[in-house]
């Protein structure tokens, strides 16, 4: 393997470890992750809304041809996700039913689907990172820190994602890290077939947006609501639109390829 290569797998690597950021929420004492886990929700459909608008969308417009194709795209992934919810509803369903007993059934399916759409994401970054380091040592490494910045409030969300879903804090960081490492397929992938895959995440930048857009309107505010009351909607608020602010910034700084 030549130096980019490397470069580019270690760069991936790097981006994998930032999985275990959200550890430190194991250390709190539960009383307060109980407390705390309705904001890092709040704070997700921020991030996740952001992410969809101030990144994944913006590129997607950007390198596809067509405005209505990307539109479509981003449908599909929205529609995509609407259907795997209803499955993994369906699933939850029949398994509570049937093991009424059974902690499986005390998953909820947002926590299955959060996976998904992080699998996605991060097999699209692995794919924009092993592209960006075959164009050029310097566009590889920007795009490495700019994927960084936005990965590190991402992957606290995450984690809170899936506590509050029901996983428990050593499953969470398990599937957490699983997840991230669709990142090295995605490089992998994009060294071996070189520059042909490389357009691929172009494509799958738009459905990575509709499946975060339905994610944090469909799954996640509902969750939110039932929480919401007279004495925490400004709270609720506010911390949605801190994970707007947060990848706004961070898209103004970001070194995605134009």
């Amino acid at each position: 393997m030549d130096n980019i290569g490397l470069y580019a797998l270690l760069s991936t690597l790097v981006v994998n470890l930032l999985s275990f950021v959200g550890a430190f929420l194991f250390f709190l004492k539960t009383k307060v992750l109980k407390q705390i886990l309705p904001l890092l929700i709040c704070f997700s459909i921020g991030a996740l809304l952001g992410n969809a608008f101030f990144h994944l969308v913006p590129e997607s417009y950007f390198h596809l041809p067509s405005a209505h194709l990307t539109s479509w795209l981003i449908l599909a992934g929205f529609l995509l996700f609407f259907i795997i919810d209803q499955v993994l509803h369906i699933h939850t369903d029949t398994e509570s039913h049937a093991h009424p007993d059974s902690h499986a059934s005390g998953i909820k399916p947002y926590g299955y689907l959060s996976l998904y759409a992080d699998g996605i994401h991060n097999f699209t970054d692995g794919i924009l990172i092993g592209a960006a380091w075959m164009v050029m040592p310097e566009l590889g490494l920007a795009t490495t820190l700019a994927i960084i910045m936005h990965e590190i409030p991402q992957e606290v969300s995450d984690i809170g994602i899936l506590l509050r879903a029901g996983f428990s804090k050593r499953k969470a960081l398990l599937f957490n890290f699983g997840i991230a490492c669709a990142a090295i397929l995605g490089t992998v992938l994009t060294l071996w077939l070189g520059h042909r895959i490389g357009h691929l995440s172009t494509y799958i930048l738009p459905v990575a947006a509709g499946g975060f857009i339905y994610l944090a309107a469909g799954s996640l505010l509902p969750e939110i609501l039932k929480e919401t009351a007279k004495r925490n909607l400004l709270l609720h608020l506010v911390v949605i639109l801190a994970g707007l602010g947060v990848m706004y910034y961070l898209s103004l700084h970001s070194g995605h390829h134009h």
